[in-house]
């Protein structure tokens, strides 16, 4: 038995076949082009260490330690919450439901992110003015430099994420039905947010650990 293909059943063939989200994969491609944008200022932060080392030794005393600790949990913690919006956003869920039981929305787990998110980034503007009034402004010394310099470039990304996450949100209230074009923008926005806790965690324990 011969089986003919018609242009039809070709057509549909070619509907069925999954093929990946351009948008997920331009943002994935761009999120390698930030890592190796992270792994120069590494670099740099590792050259001027070698070169310095009792420099580093005695500005890193200057560090508070258990408070950046507790600043970077809250950033982890925003990971987790943004996941659980992404995974409301892939039931197509944008707000909170009541029935048939209590479930947050993407809107109310992305505004709980964002607050986390904003809270981190207030934590480190903060830790910068108390570093600076202990006399190591961004011009002080090498050490100073390095120190503002990776941290204040993810601080702008953590800031350009908190952007993202309230144009999501703004898109969930204006459109009238939640589809896959909003899911779809939820979950880029989560892998970039995911990027940028991934690269404080690094930051944090060359930072502030390895001294």
């Amino acid at each position: 038995m011969v089986c003919v293909t018609t242009p039809a059943t070709f057509n549909q063939a070619l509907r069925t076949v999954r093929r990946p989200d351009p948008v997920a994969v331009g943002t994935i491609v761009w999120l390698g082009s930030e890592v190796m944008f992270f792994a120069g200022l590494f670099a740099i932060y590792f050259t001027l260490r070698s070169t310095s080392p009792g420099l580093w030794a005695e500005m890193t005393q200057h560090l508070n330690v258990p408070y950046a600790a507790v600043n970077t949990i809250i950033l982890v913690l925003s990971s987790v919450t943004c996941q659980m919006g992404v995974f409301a956003a892939e039931r197509f869920q944008p707000y909170t439901t009541r029935t048939p039981k209590y479930r947050w929305g993407m809107v109310q787990w992305f505004f709980l992110t964002f607050a986390m998110g904003a809270v981190f980034v207030s934590g480190q503007v903060w830790e910068y003015a108390q570093l600076s009034t202990e006399g190591m402004p961004i011009y002080a010394n090498a050490y100073a430099s390095a120190f503002y310099l990776t941290t204040g470039f993810h601080a702008l990304h953590v800031t350009g994420g908190l952007v993202a996450f309230l144009l999501v949100i703004g898109r969930a209230y204006a459109v009238k039905n939640f589809g896959r074009k909003e899911m779809t923008t939820s979950i880029v926005v989560s892998y970039y947010w995911h990027f940028v806790d991934v690269v404080w965690i690094a930051l944090f324990l060359v930072i502030y650990f390895l001294k």
